[in-house]
């Protein structure tokens, strides 16, 4: 569904590419997960694909086609993306914000059909915040804003959603039911392109992950090929140790304290 080829994006005046030479695939039915420490390259992706900035090589396909081929209409009826940041010029209501997801599929007369608006009806249930739909959004809460801009994803529609930090001040439930969502959504036959820090969560949750560096893929594969502490140690320059999620028995990484290494535990003497 989305394919990054080789892509490289060089910001002015930066010591390094911001992505230098980087393939990904996120088809449809899998939850594909970038994740990576700062500054490796992880929202340049999404920026890519929104054509925020330019390539300076590569492609970036769409259904097997480059994205420049598609209008921005086109390629919002295709995928939806729920960028790290965003802020309204003038507060609305949360159904208002979440209609707005509608309207690439708006006809000529721009008015919204028994389809959209059965789609945002929809959307706010799934991402849980219909209870919400009346509250100006800038009453919100930073967990609800954030739950309330997945909704806006989700009514757009199409066949792939992206999203750039979607737990940002999500509390644990919240979280949680996020990442589940995801996980539904994917095995509905979307494609879910998914950048985020949340590692263990990613592991539990990602069919394929892909590591960057310093706008390289370091390491990609399942959670298990990625979840590697000599892997993850050397990109993230930190010690730390991958044991096993005892509740459904995902790798998990546990970061120890500075200057510490992991020692195995004491052998019994009887």
């Amino acid at each position: 569904m989305i394919r990054y080829e080789d892509v490289v994006v060089r910001y002015p005046r930066a010591p390094r590419d911001a992505l230098a030479g980087v393939r990904l695939d996120a088809p449809r039915g899998r939850v594909t997960a970038v994740v990576g420490p700062n500054g490796s390259g992880k929202s340049t992706l999404v920026r890519a694909l929104l054509q925020r900035v330019p390539l300076a090589g590569g492609s970036l396909l769409v259904d097997g086609a480059p994205l420049a081929r598609f209008d921005r209409a086109a390629v919002a009826r295709r995928v939806a993306v729920v960028t790290q940041r965003e802020t309204l010029a003038f507060p609305v209501t949360v159904d208002e914000y979440v209609a707005l997801g509608r309207f690439p599929h708006l006809g000529g007369w721009r008015a919204a059909s028994s389809d959209d608006r059965a789609a945002v009806v929809d959307a706010l249930q799934r991402a849980g915040v219909a209870s919400l739909a009346g509250r100006t959004i800038d009453h919100l809460s930073g967990g609800e804003w954030q739950r309330v801009r997945l909704a806006r994803a989700l009514a757009q529609g199409g066949e792939a959603l992206v999203l750039d930090e979607p737990t940002t001040f999500l509390d644990i439930a919240h979280e949680m039911a996020v990442f589940e969502l995801l996980h539904q959504l994917a095995h509905e036959g979307r494609a879910v392109l998914l950048v985020s820090h949340q590692l263990n969560l990613v592991a539990r949750f990602a069919d394929w992950i892909v590591l960057l560096h310093e706008g390289r893929v370091a390491a990609a594969g399942t959670p298990d090929d990625v979840m590697q502490a000599s892997v993850l140690e050397r990109v993230y320059e930190w010690p730390l140790v991958v044991t096993r999620d005892p509740a459904v028995g995902a790798p998990a990484l546990l970061p120890l304290r500075a200057g510490r290494r992991a020692t195995p535990p004491p052998t019994s003497t009887l």
